[in-house]
């Protein structure tokens, strides 16, 4: 994840403060600036960067299966943070890019983002504990 370019990550903590804050509105916004900036491709970026940090440092990708207990009466866009997070982990970033075209697709993309967002702060908090 260091690779990614100085913005991206600056983007990912605007999106984490404001998560933290309660502020749906600017994640939003933060997301809106960052698809007008560099497109649907920046805002892929900003939520692998978000997935990150729900899975965190330390922690080897590839072959792993994450426990969503629920997660088939779930909402979609729950549904779409834990196949979301699970690309991540798995370091399988064709399904993740799938994932994110079919948010698109499906109209859901905006949810999603806000899901995630709120997904990477409960799970901040919960290790801080």
């Amino acid at each position: 994840m260091t690779d990614l370019p100085r913005q991206t990550l600056d983007d990912a903590a605007a999106v984490l403060s404001s998560a933290l804050a309660g502020d749906s509105d600017a994640v939003v916004g933060t997301f809106d600036a960052v698809v007008d900036r560099a497109g649907v491709a920046g805002a892929y970026e900003v939520a692998w960067c978000l997935a990150a940090t729900m899975i965190g440092d330390g922690v080897p990708q590839g072959a792993w299966t994450l426990d969503f207990p629920g997660i088939d009466e779930a909402g979609y866009d729950a549904r779409w943070v834990a196949r979301f997070v699970s690309a991540y982990a798995n370091a399988d970033i064709d399904t993740g890019e799938a994932l994110f075209g079919a948010a698109i697709a499906d109209g859901q993309l905006p949810d999603c983002l806000l899901t995630l967002a709120g997904s990477a702060v409960a799970t901040l908090r919960h290790r801080a504990g």
